[in-house]
């Protein structure tokens, strides 16, 4: 069983800026599960005192790269009164069918979170479940295998921690 280690919750909320800036970009496909990872990854951020977000809706995991990409190349340059991002969370369930689209799905996602993480000068969070059946995504949203949402969301803050850290 995963378990989230104890030193994804320690995060030093004086590095945090306050008024940081996230962008969580989530997929219509599977609401009733990616709702949930939606209100574990907000919970965090509230819980931390980051009330700055803003929840973008794609139509599918597919899409959430360029999503990712498109916002930030729009924003980037945005003066302080309209803040650019300092971290993107990604968020979306895909489970396994009958035909090999799982794979490409899955696989193409993975690598462009991958891309944009190696692009981009702030993280993008893959907070995408990958998964063969519905009780195990139910299992990753608050069930024996805890709630991706919310580590979704830790790791964003450990990141952009990091990044304040070593500058």
């Amino acid at each position: 069983m995963a378990t989230v280690s104890e030193a994804l919750y320690n995060i030093n909320k004086g590095i945090l800026p306050k008024d940081a800036f996230i962008v969580i970009v989530r997929t219509q496909w599977n609401p009733v599960t990616v709702d949930k990872l939606l209100e574990g990854c907000v919970r965090i951020l509230e819980e931390y005192g980051l009330h700055n977000y803003k929840v973008v809706t794609v139509p599918g995991a597919f899409e959430i790269p360029f999503a990712i990409k498109s916002f930030w190349e729009n924003h980037k340059d945005k003066s302080k009164a309209a803040k650019k991002p300092e971290a993107f969370i990604a968020l979306g369930c895909v489970l396994r069918g009958g035909t090999p689209h799982f794979e490409y799905v899955s696989g193409a996602v993975t690598d462009g979170i991958l891309q944009l993480n190696l692009m981009l000068p702030v993280p993008s969070i893959f907070g995408i479940l990958t998964l063969d059946t519905q009780q195990q995504a139910d299992e990753r949203t608050g069930g024996v295998h805890g709630h991706k949402g919310e580590e979704a969301a830790l790791s964003a803050l450990k990141m952009i921690e990091f990044k304040y850290v070593i500058s």
